[in-house]
């Protein structure tokens, strides 16, 4: 059977993008500014900056707007298993969102864990991170986050 390079390993799910897709996707000048509300605390913008690139990986400076950010370097093999979840405990469906960005077709990942569930929207037309995720415990959402510019 031929290998499938979005599932990363036995009893894992599929990822939305493959690390040659985020390579692509994640060219140095990237710049992303998302919307975090956690619950209890004023929502605030962070960035991510795609400052350098190469085949294996990136310098991403990260941060909250209008403070200094911090530059760590990561795969794109890395970046990828960040959305490698259990195959057990994720459902992943279609789903048409707005969102700053515009109105998005998605892959809804829907991850389940012991204290709740988290759900990733990841859009075809931004590969990287998810455009949205929320997590929710006890049944009420506790944090959302929203890229609201990508460019």
């Amino acid at each position: 059977m031929p290998h499938d390079p979005h599932v990363l390993g036995p009893g894992l799910a599929p990822t939305p993008f493959t690390a040659d897709q985020i390579r692509a996707g994640c060219p140095a000048g990237r710049s992303i500014r998302l919307l975090v509300a956690d619950d209890g605390e004023e929502p605030y913008v962070r960035f991510n900056r795609f400052v350098e690139c190469d085949e294996t990986g990136a310098l991403i400076e990260r941060g909250r707007e209008g403070a200094p950010g911090e530059a760590t370097r990561s795969t794109w093999a890395g970046l990828q298993a960040h959305a490698a979840f259990p195959i057990t405990a994720t459902t992943i469906e279609p789903e048409t969102i707005a969102i700053p960005l515009g109105v998005l077709e998605c892959d809804r990942y829907t991850v389940r864990d012991d204290d709740g569930v988290t759900v990733f929207w990841f859009a075809q037309a931004y590969p990287g991170m998810p455009v949205r995720f929320t997590r929710q415990e006890g049944g009420r959402t506790i944090g959302t986050t929203t890229m609201i510019e990508s460019s």
